[in-house]
């Protein structure tokens, strides 16, 4: 009896780190997702607009990163600031005037917006293959301390373990904190700035925003670059940890599409809440089972909110 107690306790000691590791993989995934889809949820709160190159704005915006960072050379933490600002800044101008050359002139009709962002997605994902090419290349971190990770065992009493083999890096830390603090300047915009207060008249009556002075055309145009320029701000963060490819926007864009759905469309704390629900759930699921079980769980979780809550977790039944 005091073997299977003994036995029970190891196992019990060798499930909790690995579990700790899984939920920290998670956190890097929710982090990156997070920001993601709360370009998406803007673009659509706003807009109306669901924009299915989200993705590819993703994709760009790693691509732009390892330009970036291979061109300036030196030491790997000055490409990579240096990426973090051009990339998002570079992708965002390119959906801006994607927005002013394009969909403004199919006046942001639905069925039309579908078909004009689907025909954008490919001619990005072309000219990204056409330019940077098949492979897939990494952009190395600006700092990649390995941490290991302690585990208490409270079998007792408090005691501290230190797993062999089991660590995290410092940098999948600062891509958490970093993405925290991208969400709460993001928040922070929406609720106590000029530009937010604009932004939320627009979405709730676009006809009475244009007949008060509100410059609705410039807004729609700087709410289509700041989705995607979140989006390609996600993937620089990222691809330190993955590679670089220029298929790499599809799955972003399905789990964006799954966290907004199931937030509710237009709300950034839902987006943010489904964001971490699906993260933390892919990346435990990931390590413990397989990623594909990961992806049929959060399918079924949105055919379950679309049959009991079509509104989303915390979107808003409309009349």
């Amino acid at each position: 009896m005091p073997a299977d107690r003994h036995a029970g306790n190891v196992g019990r000691m060798e499930f909790g780190p690995y579990l700790m590791l899984a939920s920290l993989e998670g956190a890097v995934t929710a982090a990156v997702l997070a920001l993601t889809a709360i370009g998406l949820s803007l673009v659509f709160g706003v807009m109306r607009v669901v924009n299915v190159a989200h993705g590819e704005f993703y994709m760009l915006g790693a691509v732009l990163a390892w330009f970036v960072a291979t061109s300036l050379g030196g030491h790997p933490a000055v490409g990579f600031a240096a990426a973090l600002v051009v990339a998002p800044l570079l992708v965002g101008l390119l959906a801006a005037a994607a927005d002013i050359t394009i969909l403004k002139r199919v006046a942001y009709d639905p069925e039309r917006t579908i078909v004009v962002t689907i025909g954008l997605l490919y001619i990005i994902q072309q000219v990204t293959l056409m330019t940077y090419g098949p492979e897939a290349r990494p952009v190395e971190p600006p700092f990649n301390t390995r941490l290991a990770l302690p585990w208490i065992e409270w079998n007792g009493g408090p005691k501290l373990f230190w797993p062999w083999g089991l660590s995290t890096t410092s940098y999948k830390l600062a891509v958490i904190g970093a993405a925290a603090c991208v969400l709460l300047g993001v928040w922070l915009m929406m609720t106590r700035t000029k530009i937010g207060l604009i932004m939320r008249a627009t979405q709730l009556d676009r006809d009475m925003a244009q007949a008060f002075g509100i410059p609705v055309d410039r807004v729609y145009a700087f709410v289509f670059g700041l989705g995607a320029a979140l989006a390609a701000l996600g993937a620089v963060l990222i691809v330190p940890i993955q590679q670089a490819h220029y298929l790499m926007g599809g799955d972003p864009l399905l789990l964006s599409f799954i966290v907004v759905i199931i937030g509710g469309l237009g709300s950034l704390p839902g987006t943010v809440v489904a964001a971490i629900l699906i993260g933390m759930s892919d990346g435990i699921i990931s390590v413990f089972f397989t990623p594909t079980l990961a992806k049929i769980l959060a399918t079924l979780l949105v055919a379950l909110v679309l049959v009991f809550r079509p509104q989303g977790l915390f979107g808003t039944r409309t009349a």
